[in-house]
């Protein structure tokens, strides 16, 4: 397919404008003006619609393929949560409404939304408060980290490092290592859970959290967790909850009463907001009672006359974390997407992703290994272990599966299985959608064994092929040139 660049013709345009009527600024500094017009393609606005058009097509997206990205959570987004984050008046008041129309007149329904959201994800996870300005998972964890710090330094207790699982994803040990901390990692035993032996040498007085991902991401519920927790707070070590996966055990199972004390959630992930390509993102932390007064500052707070306003008088907050309130078109999404299901519909989401997932796991575990071989969550993991002894890689079944339609699921990822394929299929696919998958990774398990050179070659239906990704990356290419 040609670059807009190259459908150019010169002279052609497509636009028409009327004279400037801007006096030329005459002082500029030399150094600030162009001698040469810009390089911009000159093309019809026709051709313009058509290659936006014919480049769209080309997209991957939930709303045309199956994403089984596990730990990540792609799910269908509905389409009425755009709509109510589009209503006038959420989209049209300026961020500093709040503080600028006489407590927030203008915007009473938008930190009535804030409001509730809170106590919603409250009620969802067993958090005693939620701050809702973090604008992605990581930046979440970072705050989270951040309130652990600061809990510690106001007990006069120094702690020097944070447990997480050598499962974990990588923003854990970063969230950690950013705030101040030492990693120590805990390795998975034989049964595909945190080694409680090496875990109990590990805790100690200087241990400042313990950073899970429940369920984990080899996508088992780790039947000890409440054990973990309770040898935490015994020496004074407090828990973090790691909300990729919460998808799995809405409506189940609350963090906050199996013993964590802060918890990050996806709002972009487990209530159905749209996420990937960077974003934007939503990661709100909630908090247990004994670290509300160290959220960030401001918090939407209710009078006695009902109205909302902004809430800047927490002594130990540790100040702001991001502008404003948060990606409040996200977190409104999130809203409408929980007030829609309600509890009896968060339940049944959860119920079918694990459903799914499990449905896919039984289906093909007869041509994929199966590391941990038990009933998963939300998510199962395979090797292609099997595969490689034929000369395929997980990465070669991954770009066979987009000349079938599918996006790959997560390859490598968790990193302690060799050739991982991660398969989260969610609650939104039906039946029928599973079954082609699963039959599309059938027959690139048959296909490494009688013609390995396809899966070598694919994707060969795409406007791209197989490139060399080692020297793309060292030797980008990202310009056109005439």
């Amino acid at each position: 397919m040609q670059l807009i660049f190259e459908k150019s013709s010169s002279g052609r345009q497509g636009y028409s404008l009327p004279k400037s009527d801007v006096p030329k600024a005459d002082s500029l500094p030399g150094k600030y003006c162009r001698v040469t017009q810009a390089n911009l393609p000159e093309v019809s606005e026709l051709d313009v619609v058509r290659h936006f058009s014919a480049l769209a097509r080309l997209n991957f997206s939930v709303d045309t393929n199956f994403y089984p990205l596990g730990s990540c959570t792609m799910k269908y987004n509905p389409k009425f949560t755009e709509k109510i984050a589009a209503l006038e008046g959420f989209s049209s008041p300026h961020p500093l409404v709040p503080q600028l129309s006489g407590g927030g007149i203008l915007a009473q329904g938008s930190l009535e939304v804030l409001y509730h959201m809170e106590r919603l994800l409250s009620e969802i996870t067993g958090m005693a408060a939620f701050t809702m300005q973090p604008l992605a998972g990581a930046h979440g964890e970072l705050t989270g980290v951040m309130l652990i710090s600061a809990y510690h330094k106001s007990n006069g207790s120094r702690r020097k490092h944070i447990i997480i699982p050598d499962s974990s994803h990588g923003t854990n040990p970063a969230s950690a290592a950013i705030a101040g901390y030492d990693v120590v990692v805990i390795p998975t035993d034989k049964s595909g859970s945190f080694d409680m032996e090496l875990y109990k040498k590990a805790l100690n007085n200087e241990t400042a959290a313990v950073m899970l991902t429940c369920p984990d991401t080899l996508g088992l519920f780790n039947p000890k967790i409440k054990e973990i927790a309770d040898l935490a707070h015994r020496v004074g070590a407090l828990m973090y909850y790691d909300g990729a996966n919460l998808n799995a055990i809405l409506g189940k199972c609350r963090p906050g009463d199996i013993g964590f004390d802060v918890v990050h959630l996806n709002l972009h992930k487990t209530f159905a907001t749209p996420h990937g390509g960077g974003g934007p993102g939503a990661g709100p932390v909630g908090v247990s009672g004994k670290l509300i007064d160290f959220l960030p500052i401001s918090r939407v707070a209710k009078k006695d006359d009902g109205t909302y306003f902004l809430d800047y008088q927490n002594r130990k907050t540790i100040g702001y974390i991001a502008p404003f309130y948060g990606n409040f078109a996200v977190i409104l999404k999130a809203y409408a997407y929980i007030l829609a299901l309600g509890r009896e519909g968060l339940i049944e989401a959860s119920e079918n992703a694990v459903l799914n997932a499990n449905y896919c796991l039984s289906r093909l575990r007869d041509y994929f290994d199966l590391p941990f071989d038990k009933i998963c969550m939300h998510e199962c993991v395979f090797s292609a272990s099997r595969q490689l002894q034929n000369g395929v890689h997980a990465l070669d079944i991954a770009k066979y599966l987009i000349d079938k339609g599918f996006h790959p699921p997560t390859i490598y990822f968790p990193l302690i299985v060799k050739e991982a394929m991660m398969i989260e299929p969610t609650e939104t696919e039906s039946k029928e959608t599973l079954d082609n998958f699963i039959e599309a990774m059938i027959e690139a398990s048959k296909l490494s064994e009688e013609n390995p050179q396809i899966l070598h070659s694919a994707p060969l239906t795409m406007p791209v092929k197989r490139l060399d990704e080692t020297r793309a990356a060292r030797e980008p290419n990202l310009r056109w040139k005439p």
